[in-house]
């Protein structure tokens, strides 16, 4: 068995133009000081990273390692690019946001510099040592998610297989510098769940670098099978964001939530601990298969501040690592063992 890392801290909720947040030095010490071991990068985020300049020179990823405290860098995450891969056009306003200036209202030329940023963390996470990253699949097909007006036969096939025509040169550059990514499998992307996450590894051939970002807590909103998902899914999980969430039954909402705020929505992210998901199995279940990469915290909730669920966060992580054995707890009934005497427990001749 393997040993989780951590705890790590997914920075971009805690982002801000003021310190602690506003520099790496600043908010890694922050986080060292509440027991961090590890953070997350967004990578889009330059207060943190300069992905041209990561992304090209080794020296620059060495400083940048060196800023951070003792800190390790994780990942870097490239959710908002990766989603930018494949925007229906419903949500072409919506997500101009996530691009430059230059690049909105032009969808072909936003969706052509997301793929070259994500090319750049590509190239980045090698120069910082690590192989997976963290993202979104994007969506065309979204829009769709519930069958009504019945949708045209071949609609599905057709937009797996655009999603896999845009992400195919960028799975090309990964497996060139030895990269996965990471697909979080979240609602509002076309990877959602697990029967979409087969639908997309299928139409990408199979893809080794298409692989999974865990995140319990979009589960428990889905009223999905979260632990038996560990199992089912196992190989493919290569990173793992800690994020609780609940989801209370109501006699006038449900999972589509109502159009209604966090607050008031059936289902709704927690800190951890004040969430629904059992993280003891979570954890017990991603030991047991092999998972050795970090228990990285995303904090979300509507209820407590940042800056107690960060603090909290760490304390709840490392109270869920499991240091694994290094013999079997009743190594001490057995006994020395040949052939001969398997034999005779056996009733062998």
């Amino acid at each position: 068995m393997s040993q989780i890392k951590g705890p790590a801290l997914f920075l971009a909720q805690f982002a801000q133009d003021t310190p602690p947040y506003n520099t790496l030095s600043n908010i890694t010490q922050w986080a060292k000081d509440l027991g961090y071991l590890g953070i997350q990068i967004p990578a889009n985020d330059s207060r943190f990273i300069d992905l041209d300049k990561a992304a090209e020179s080794q020296q620059y990823c060495d400083d940048l390692k060196g800023q951070c405290n003792g800190l390790t860098i994780t990942e870097l995450a490239t959710h908002l690019l990766g989603q930018l891969v494949a925007v229906h056009p419903a949500y072409d306003v919506l997500f101009d946001v996530f691009a430059p200036a230059k690049f909105q209202n032009n969808p072909a030329a936003r969706t052509e510099w997301a793929k070259g940023e994500l090319i750049k963390a590509i190239k980045a996470s090698r120069n910082l040592g690590l192989n997976v990253i963290p993202t979104f699949s994007g969506a065309l097909l979204w829009h769709t998610v519930y069958p009504w007006p019945q949708r045209p036969q071949g609609l599905v096939e057709m937009g797996f297989k655009e999603l896999a025509r845009r992400w195919q040169p960028l799975l090309n550059v990964a497996d060139e510098y030895g990269i996965d990514f990471a697909y979080e499998i979240h609602p509002g992307e076309d990877l959602h769940d697990g029967v979409t996450f087969e639908r997309f590894r299928e139409a990408t051939g199979n893809n080794p670098h298409v692989n999974i970002l865990y995140d319990p807590s979009h589960f428990i909103l889905q009223q999905l099978d979260y632990i038996g998902y560990l199992d089912y899914y196992k190989d493919y999980i290569k990173a793992f964001h800690v994020k609780d969430a609940e989801y209370n039954p109501s006699p006038r909402s449900g999972v589509y939530g109502g159009y209604q705020n966090w607050q008031d929505r059936p289902g709704r992210f927690r800190s951890l601990g004040d969430g629904q998901v059992d993280f003891k199995q979570v954890f017990s279940k991603l030991t047991q298969n092999g998972y050795s990469g970090w228990a990285v915290l995303e904090w979300e909730d509507c209820l407590k501040s940042s800056e107690q669920g960060a603090r909290e966060g760490a304390i709840f992580i490392k109270s869920m690592l499991i240091d694994t054995p290094t013999k079997a707890f009743d190594d001490f009934a057995g006994g020395a063992t040949d052939e001969a005497t398997n034999r005779r427990v056996l009733g062998l001749s």
